[in-house]
């Protein structure tokens, strides 16, 4: 098994299941967040979110949603 293949990945999928990216790293650069991976499992694709757009994504989010968000990461 090649070690590239032991990359963690998280998938964005679409309504039908399919994926449409599969994030393979995320990081910090200066005050941006940057987000690598694959768009379609074939074009590589580096996204970048400023600190301006994360405080307009969070004003989308309701309290529902906040919680929803905080307890994702231990269901099933």
């Amino acid at each position: 098994m090649s070690e590239r293949s032991k990359v963690p990945t998280a998938k964005i999928l679409d309504a039908q299941g399919n994926e449409l990216m599969a994030v393979r790293k995320i990081e910090q650069d200066g005050s941006t967040l940057v987000i690598r991976g694959k768009i379609f499992g074939a074009m590589p694709m580096v996204a970048r979110l400023t600190p301006a757009e994360a405080r307009a994504a969070l004003k989308l989010l309701d309290f529902r949603t906040i919680l929803f968000l905080l307890s994702l990461p231990f269901r099933k």
